[in-house]
């Protein structure tokens, strides 16, 4: 199937709107202690898809992350990739054999790989698990999953991971309608309270290196009342002081405040990667909720990527479904208030190599409640 696989330099990764996948995101992991390797690989047309006018070859590449998870052992982590997604039926087949060609690539201590699939769900438009409005009601069993996407595999070998590490249910906004266009699309109530930030006097201002204490505090403030992980304020830095114009894939960061009379209420990164605006990470004071300051954040994100030519804006996770017990459901009433589309991922699969390490690695995860990446 595939024909083709070799290393190749970070700085030669493809421009790519997944900004995990990005030369940029390979140096902020580098800086932050993470090792990566870029591979290229090459198949054809008709082994990823049933419509072809022409069995032309596919070039495409992944940025793969290797995390030490212990004195002798580490995994290689995919953020988001691969880029390049099959049709269904071939979903499975293209992982195996994927694996399995980078797997001489990897550190003789690594046990498995984890791909964070971005790839949209198998059970898209299946009324037995969406509504006829489009919305989810459940998704199916893991059995079921592992069993879809190890059809036609040889080792049936993909394991659907215990937990996700990126979010995989996100909401993607067009952007290629005028920014009138893009507000009429948003519901009332957020219009109005972007409007209403407006009056109560929030100003958006582009921040830098200078004022990462703003952000690490309102992100710690966020993170306290949320009891959600804590990254180290040298990640935020990272991302903040990482160029990586001279590659091939590059990204541009706006690191942004909103704030009334110099007092911070909300801050936010936005990332640019090829046509896509990204929403980061945001964070908010618990004080003067009532000002709306992260209705403007989003707003003047959205406006950014519009003007730097970004056809989409991703808000980058949600609940997914409306669903009032879900710990995400907050972003999910926030979020889809600004119009957009949901997108509902694959997320984790692991392709172990030693099935010992493996279970022992999945015990401690377990345990510990997900693995972070940092």
């Amino acid at each position: 199937m595939l024909t083709y696989v070799n290393k190749k330099g970070i700085d030669e990764l493809y421009e790519t709107s997944i900004v995990q996948q990005t030369s940029f995101w390979s140096i902020v992991k580098r800086k932050v202690g993470r090792d990566s390797i870029a591979l290229n690989f090459k198949t054809r047309k008709s082994n990823l898809y049933h419509e072809i006018t022409s069995d032309i070859e596919v070039h495409s590449d992944i940025l793969v992350i290797i995390q030490k998870i212990n004195q002798t052992d580490s995994i290689a982590y995919v953020p988001y990739g691969p880029e390049l997604e099959p049709d269904n039926e071939f979903q499975g087949v293209f992982l195996e054999e994927l694996s399995e060609c980078i797997r001489s690539f990897l550190p003789s201590d690594c046990f498995m790989i984890r791909y964070d699939l971005c790839w949209e769900v198998f059970w898209t438009g299946d009324e037995t698990y969406f509504d006829q409005e489009g919305n989810l009601i459940e998704a199916p069993s893991l059995k079921t999953q592992e069993m879809r996407l190890n059809f036609n595999t040889i080792q049936w070998n993909l394991k659907k991971a215990q937990t996700n590490i990126l979010p995989t249910n996100t909401l993607y906004i067009n952007l290629e309608a005028d920014i009138e266009n893009i507000m009429e699309r948003m519901r009332p109530k957020t219009r109005y309270n972007i409007k209403l930030s407006q009056k109560k006097g929030v100003q958006i201002r582009l921040a830098d290196i200078n004022d990462i204490h703003i952000w690490y505090s309102l992100y710690a403030e966020t993170a306290s009342r949320n009891n959600i992980h804590l990254n180290d304020i040298k990640y935020f830095e990272a991302i903040l002081t990482t160029n990586a114009d001279s590659t091939k894939s590059p990204a541009e960061v706006f690191y942004l405040i909103a704030e009334v009379d110099k007092q911070p209420l909300a801050a936010m990164f936005l990332i640019i990667s090829g046509n896509r605006g990204s929403y980061l990470y945001g964070a908010s004071s618990s004080q003067n909720r009532n000002f709306m300051a992260t209705y403007a954040l989003q707003w003047e994100a959205i406006k950014i990527s519009k003007e730097k030519g970004c056809k989409e804006y991703d808000m980058f996770g949600i609940s997914p479904k409306n669903d009032v017990t879900h710990p995400l459901y907050g972003l999910y009433k926030f979020k889809t208030g600004f119009g957009g589309e949901i997108y509902h991922h694959l997320g984790c699969w692991d392709y172990p190599f030693d099935e010992e390490k493996y279970l022992l690695f999945k015990a401690q995860e377990f345990k510990n409640q997900g693995f972070h990446i940092s």
